[in-house]
């Protein structure tokens, strides 16, 4: 599309617009496609000339909509918008840039389909553009996590053939609440049955998705990524207690949901919380913090942070002394 949309781009574009807002004024109509109240009643006109039902309804409730019948108008993209779908398609998966990868199959189609200027730009981006895979990705099956989202909104208990971070493999029954997509990573928050308690489980590590007639319901008012980042920061095998030498607003920017809860201390504050990974926790994680702190809690934290604390000390000894 130009820059500025002619005659049968705002068309296309109403019919997008009732589409997904039935009831829209002519008022609203014409705000969102920057013409006036009359240029949108004319293109509300056009539409119906061709052949697609648009129903108007008077009074306070009232405006347009599509009535039965109506097929969904043909995807147009601009050229700002062609090209962020490439860049977050190849930013969330590195290997869509391999028509052999089945989201690059897909993202091949909708290239193919776009206008030829636009289009040869995507397909330049595409094909030139160098991504290398982030260190934690991870690849989901979509299959799976299709299977997932399904129960989730059916509201069904499944029984997942799981595999742990250090291989076992175990079944769970479990009520699924939410898949929740964190930092390219897929986690489903369910209710475990096995443990009795929440859990959540990476769905790249779910092997297989058993449905069972038995039907479950999330808590009200859960707030899945809230959950899932709050659940992150604890429950772990080593519990954690660091008190930091700075206000809790200072610090804050800093810590990440899974290292735990921050709380104001006073002119100082302390992070309260749990991992399974104590030499991960201090290496990658309380060393990027700019801050004095101390561990108070945790003797396989404070083991991990003497080691770190160590190795750091090792590497400023001149070469002469150390020999």
């Amino acid at each position: 599309m130009a820059n500025v949309p002619g005659p049968t781009a705002r068309a296309l574009r109403t019919m997008e617009i009732l589409q997904a807002r039935p009831g829209t004024t002519a008022q609203q109509l014409a705000a969102a496609l920057e013409v006036t109240e009359r240029a949108a009643r004319r293109y509300v006109g056009i539409l119906r000339e061709a052949g697609i039902p648009v129903e108007s309804v008077r009074g306070p409730y009232g405006g347009y909509r599509l009535g039965r019948g109506a097929r969904l108008p043909p995807v147009v993209f601009t050229e700002e918008q062609a090209l962020a779908l490439v860049m977050a398609v190849l930013d969330g998966r590195p290997a869509a840039g391999d028509g052999d990868d089945p989201v690059g199959a897909a993202l091949g189609k909708v290239i193919r389909a776009l206008p030829e200027g636009i289009g040869r730009q995507a397909a330049a981006l595409r094909a030139y553009a160098a991504v290398a895979p982030g260190p934690s990705a991870a690849r989901t099956d979509p299959a799976t996590a299709s299977a997932l989202v399904a129960a989730v909104a059916d509201r069904r208990r499944v029984v997942l053939a799981y595999r742990g971070p250090d291989g076992g493999a175990f079944d769970d029954e479990v009520d699924p609440w939410a898949v929740v997509v964190r930092h390219g990573r897929w986690y489903l928050l369910c209710h475990s049955h096995r443990a009795a308690a929440v859990r959540t489980y990476r769905v790249d590590r779910v092997r297989e998705v058993r449905r069972t007639a038995r039907r479950c319901a999330p808590p009200d008012g859960l707030d899945p990524v809230a959950a899932l980042e709050e659940h992150l920061g604890s429950g772990w095998r080593y519990p954690t207690r660091v008190r930091f030498d700075a206000p809790a607003d200072r610090v804050a920017p800093w810590i990440r949901p899974p290292m735990g809860r921050l709380e104001p201390d006073g002119d100082r504050c302390v992070l309260t919380g749990s991992t399974r990974n104590p030499a991960m926790y201090a290496q990658e994680w309380l060393a990027a913090v700019p801050f004095g702190f101390t561990v108070e809690e945790g003797p396989e934290l404070r083991a991990a942070v003497a080691a770190v604390a160590a190795r750091f000390g090792a590497a400023t000894v001149p070469a002469a002394a150390s020999g």
